[in-house]
């Protein structure tokens, strides 16, 4: 069984609507698919409605935190979409995520770059507006050549001259509520060096004492000695480990199937779900 536990869509900042997401995941030959956009579940009947025979969806999200100044994401899944508590807290982000966006722009408009809302809009094409919209938006109008390049301090990386701050859960609030309804946390790419993402394992014990199920630990940002170290801590905290290709289409790849978790695991997982369940293609049309 080839499960991968973390991938976008257009419903947030991927460049492929959750149809092709879910199509491209069969190509690729995995058995398991978690849709994780960010803050939004609005993928989900798109992708349901597309689910190619072989394959099963788990509903999911990427849920945006932060500690001491510093993000952290936590991956929920199968939790009941109708929950009134963490669903409020998703609408409060997504609309904490559009001020940021039309800050951005204005602050960039200052800096000479000609981006527009309107060309962000676009690019979001409903869903929540992220960085990578803003930084597909700025290689459009010939700003810098790739979008990478956007997430730096001239720009709008952390700190950076156009950089805005917004804002995000309590990372162990966040765990409780994904909790409450009926899903299951984990705590995504929470050593990924290379993009300067890295949280403190005594976080991650705070986090697996307010009822964190597991770590993503095999990601595409986790070098060899980021892995060993976090195997480790979970086996410490009595974690369990993930792996993922956190896909975001064009922007990183098409790297799904990349990464995978071990099919126990994925077992524990859902059978630890209350809130919902995954979904076949049979149950789901």
């Amino acid at each position: 069984m080839r499960v991968d536990l973390h991938s976008h869509s257009t419903a947030s900042d991927g460049t492929q609507p959750a149809a092709d997401v879910m199509r491209r995941a069969r190509e690729r030959g995995l058995d398991v698919l978690a849709l994780t956009d960010h803050d939004t579940v609005s993928g989900h009947r798109a992708a349901i409605d597309a689910l190619p025979a072989g394959l099963t969806l788990v509903p999911g999200m990427e849920l945006s935190c932060r500690r001491s100044g510093r993000s952290i994401h936590l991956l929920a899944y199968l939790f009941d979409p109708t929950e009134p508590g963490l669903m409020a807290e998703c609408a409060r982000l997504r609309e904490a995520r559009e001020v940021r966006g039309r800050l951005t722009v204005e602050r960039l408009a200052e800096l000479g770059v000609p981006v527009t809302w309107e060309q962000v809009s676009e690019l979001a094409a409903g869903g929540p507006v992220g960085r990578p919209h803003i930084a597909r938006a700025m290689v459009a109008v010939g700003a810098i050549s790739d979008p990478a390049l956007a997430f730096t301090s001239d720009w709008i990386g952390t700190g950076g001259r156009a950089y805005v701050s917004r804002y995000a859960l309590d990372p162990e609030r966040a765990v409780r509520l994904i909790r409450a309804a009926g899903g299951v946390a984990v705590l995504a790419h929470p050593k990924a060096h290379k993009r300067g993402y890295t949280l403190p394992d005594d976080w991650i014990a705070d986090l697996a004492q307010a009822g964190l199920f597991g770590v993503e630990t095999d990601h595409p940002d986790h070098d060899a000695a980021a892995r060993e170290h976090l195997r480790g801590l979970a086996g410490d905290l009595g974690l369990d480990v993930t792996g993922a290709s956190d896909d975001h289409g064009e922007l990183t790849g098409h790297r799904l199937g990349c990464e995978t978790t071990a099919a126990e695991v994925y077992e524990r997982l859902t059978a630890a779900a209350t809130g919902a369940t995954p979904i076949t293609s049979q149950s789901g049309r």
